[in-house]
């Protein structure tokens, strides 16, 4: 009996139930997809084994058992390529009820093609030789033609999902997928290879098994607990399942210039992570570095068990200052620096980056902190997250379709009574071409770091402004560009706004940088080597938003600017309050001091632009002259004045 390739098979799957069985699992639905489909392989090489047997010794069995087994053969192969499709559809569809759908359709095709295969003719060919044992017929037929369409269905799914499903899940699945047909191929039309479809299965198996289903790649190895892809897919078939669940996030912090990981880190760390896994009813993740995710089932028990988990970490863990007595764990517990929070009911948002980007927003945004730095999500924190994404979709949509504008407001040179320069200021505009307020999405890119690319267009659509209009015929001296504290932190600014400069050929002299002050000392330090850089090659720079309680006189000592521009705010305050008149009195005769020029913003009305100029401010910019313009209305307008 030719029934090597069978049993080798059968040996390759029962090595890999070995490992398979009793490894820490979630039963997601791919992984229990697999495992029918790893079942079926494997009953269906038995029955290949059995059929062939049963075939050698058909004259001492009775011929009805001989051709029931021939039958059930045919039979699981059908079963086994449905179960392959059910696995493919399981990755595809988090949806329950789309995959629910989805398999009960192929299902109904698959009982009916089994009906057809044991109820239709079987023919069985023996050498008298030994060489060679198949089975023919309308039964066989029937078999590759249900089983063709099924592998044709997996690959129509393949091809049409190819962007849902998993890279990793398409690649093992068109390997096998691939080397079954070809198996299938070679034994249809060459009845001596008989056995090559089950061992092309049993390899098959094996491929996904090492690429995707082996239940340690599931598991951190550091902790022992679910990783990261893991619970990725237990969250999406979790929404796909319509299931409520609530989620609390652990944020360990280190000391601040500590990142060294002791003896009693390390016990300390074991003992939480002891302590959470016989959490009752909670399911344990580590998410990324520090970070521990519990997801809770049952949403009514995750607030009691939220509350008995910072209860217990208040207490403390082993740990302690005295390594080298095991009994100082014991005496000196150390409680935990670090954050929780709490999303009660994760069906406020109903996809996994929502979530996850959810208990992020939770912990930058939420002022409800209590004495256990318990922070709980509100709908009407998860109202303005939404708000908040919704703005960076716009922006970032902006960005890709060439809908970030600028518009320039003209200045005032009290010295040379013209207009000699303007701000650039960045506008945007909605997929609708409407104007959207710098203040309803400035701060959410200076948040989220979209700033950095928005300045950079802005710069370039300000230098390529200066270069096709050749600015200076219009009596412009320099256009001032603002820059967001961001954008001053950012260490490769120098380099990407001189090769922008470079490019269209902009000489430096036009351009004015506009900063304001750095909230920390490395951003300051940062900003520094920038300026520097970018004053050496020939730019100049201004202190903004003067007068806002964020620049001060300490920080135009500090840095080296050559203007300083009074906010609006100050303005309007200098014409309706005596003391702030009395302190902007005395602001502006230190500046002048210094010999640096002074820019009035937020000027509206004929007085103001006369008290300005009495007191010898340089530079006059508001709505009393113009308000922002688009380029063509500003040239329009520099030709007007």
């Amino acid at each position: 009996m030719n029934i090597q390739l069978q049993i080798c098979g059968i040996l390759i799957l029962s090595i890999l139930l070995f490992f398979y069985h009793g490894q820490k699992r979630l039963n997601l639905r791919t992984e229990v997809a697999f495992s029918k489909c790893f079942t079926g392989v494997l009953i269906s090489l038995m029955l290949d084994v059995g059929s062939i047997v049963a075939i050698v010794y058909m004259d001492s069995l009775p011929m009805a058992l001989v051709k029931l087994l021939c039958k059930l053969y045919p039979v699981s192969l059908v079963m086994v390529v449905y179960f392959s499709l059910a696995y493919v559809c399981a990755d595809i569809c988090y949806d329950v009820d789309r995959y629910k759908k989805l398999t009960r359709g192929y299902g109904i095709f698959t009982i009916f093609s089994t009906i057809a295969i044991l109820l239709t003719p079987i023919g069985i060919f023996y050498d008298a030789e030994g060489k060679d044992a198949h089975t023919y017929g309308t039964s066989i037929y029937i078999t590759y033609t249900c089983a063709t369409v099924l592998l044709l269905s997996i690959f129509y799914q393949l091809i049409r999902e190819r962007n849902k499903i998993n890279p990793a899940r398409k690649k093992a699945m068109w390997l096998w997928i691939i080397l079954w047909t070809m198996a299938a191929t070679v034994q249809l039309f060459f009845d001596s290879a008989m056995l090559v479809i089950g061992f092309a299965a049993a390899i098959g198996m094996m491929i996904v098994y090492l690429m995707l289903e082996n239940p340690m790649a599931n598991i951190d190895r550091s902790t022992g607990i679910y990783n990261q892809n893991v619970m990725l897919h237990y969250v999406k078939q979790l929404y796909g399942e319509k299931q409520n669940f609530s989620v609390l996030s652990i944020s360990f912090e280190h000391t601040p210039g500590n990142n060294i990981i002791t003896r009693a880190d390390l016990k300390m760390r074991t003992e939480i992570i002891k302590y959470l896994l016989n959490v009752p009813k909670a399911v344990v993740f580590k998410n990324v570095e520090d970070e521990l995710i519990l997801i809770f089932k049952d949403t009514e028990w995750a607030e009691e068990g939220v509350a008995m988990i910072v209860e217990r970490f208040a207490k403390g863990f082993a740990g302690g200052d005295d390594l080298e007595e095991e009994s100082s764990f014991k005496k000196n517990d150390r409680v935990p620096n670090c954050y929780y929070v709490h999303v009660p009911n994760a069906n406020v948002v109903d996809q996994v980056g929502d979530l996850f980007y959810l208990l992020r927003y939770t912990r930058e945004n939420s002022t409800e902190l209590n004495n256990n730095r318990l922070l709980r999500t509100s709908q009407k924190l998860v109202e303005k997250m939404f708000c908040e994404k919704e703005v960076e979709n716009m922006i970032f949509s902006a960005m890709e379709n060439d809908r970030v504008e600028v518009f320039y407001q003209p200045i005032y040179s009290t010295k040379e009574q013209g207009f000699t320069s303007a701000e650039a200021l960045c506008r945007i505009r909605d997929e609708n071409g409407n104007l959207v307020p710098p203040g309803a999405f400035i701060p959410i890119a200076e948040k989220n770091g979209m700033i950095l690319r928005l300045g950079e267009i802005v710069f370039d659509k300000v230098c390529r402004f200066i270069k096709q209009n050749r600015v200076e015929q219009y009596g412009i001296q320099y256009i001032e560009v603002n820059l967001s504290v961001v954008q001053c932190a950012f260490e490769g600014l120098a380099t990407s706004f001189i090769e922008i400069m470079e490019r269209h050929g902009v000489n430096p002299r036009y351009i004015n940088l506009e900063i304001t002050e750095s909230a920390s000392l490395s951003a300051k330090m940062t900003m520094l080597e920038n300026m520097k850089i970018l004053m050496n090659y020939g730019i100049v720079f201004s202190l903004d938003d003067f007068g806002t309680g964020q620049s001060n006189l300490n920080y135009i000592v500090d840095m080296p600017v050559d203007i300083v521009k009074f906010d609006k705010d100050m303005i309007r305050a200098y014409f309706e309050n005596k003391k702030a008149k009395y302190v902007m009195d005395a602001a502006m005769h230190m500046i002048h001091g210094m010999k640096l020029e002074i820019v009035s913003e937020g000027i509206e009305t004929q007085k103001q632009f006369e008290t300005m100029k009495d007191l010898q401010i340089a530079y006059i910019q508001g709505f009393y002259f113009s308000k922002p313009l688009p380029e063509l209305e500003y040239l329009e307008f520099m030709n007007q004045a």
